[in-house]
């Protein structure tokens, strides 16, 4: 597809801080995501600190959580990717304090583009929330690697 830029970024995921799955980030979400089939899972209950009005999760912290299991999706099936659009729909407000079940499943993947549907549900299987992203396929940074290891 003509026009998509060539993307390296470092890959390594030994520093573990990133904010949505990061378990090294103490100001973190801390999510882990599990491949059952070709679906992303994963369960999460969100604190308090992270409501935006009273009760109801911030609308950015939901948007995290679909972002980070789209990636999740991706990464699972063996591919790199950073988010190039996010489109979500919120659909009812997400409560803080109560389990959500995050699901992801790659719908569409190409040599340089991945795309692929999130959703966040409550326990009884209401859904609160939902994305479609499209993201670039990356190629690690061989040059940053290579350095780190000399």
């Amino acid at each position: 597809m003509p026009g998509l830029p060539k993307l390296e970024i470092d890959t390594d995921r030994g520093a573990n801080t990133c904010f949505g799955c990061g378990q090294e980030n103490p100001l973190g979400l801390k999510l882990t995501f599990r491949l059952e089939g070709e679906t992303t899972r994963s369960e999460y209950i969100p604190e308090k600190r992270f409501e935006g009005w009273p009760g109801i999760l911030h609308g950015g912290i939901v948007s995290l959580i679909l972002d980070e299991a789209v990636s999740h999706a991706a990464s699972l099936a063996g591919r790199n990717t950073v988010t190039a659009k996010l489109a979500v729909k919120f659909l009812k407000p997400t409560p803080v304090g109560q389990p959500l079940v995050i699901s992801a499943i790659i719908t569409r993947n190409t040599r340089r583009l991945v795309e692929a549907i999130a959703r966040i549900n409550l326990k009884d299987g209401t859904l609160t929330a939902e994305a479609s992203a499209l993201m670039y396929v990356v190629s690690p940074n061989t040059t940053q690697r290579e350095a780190a290891h000399v």
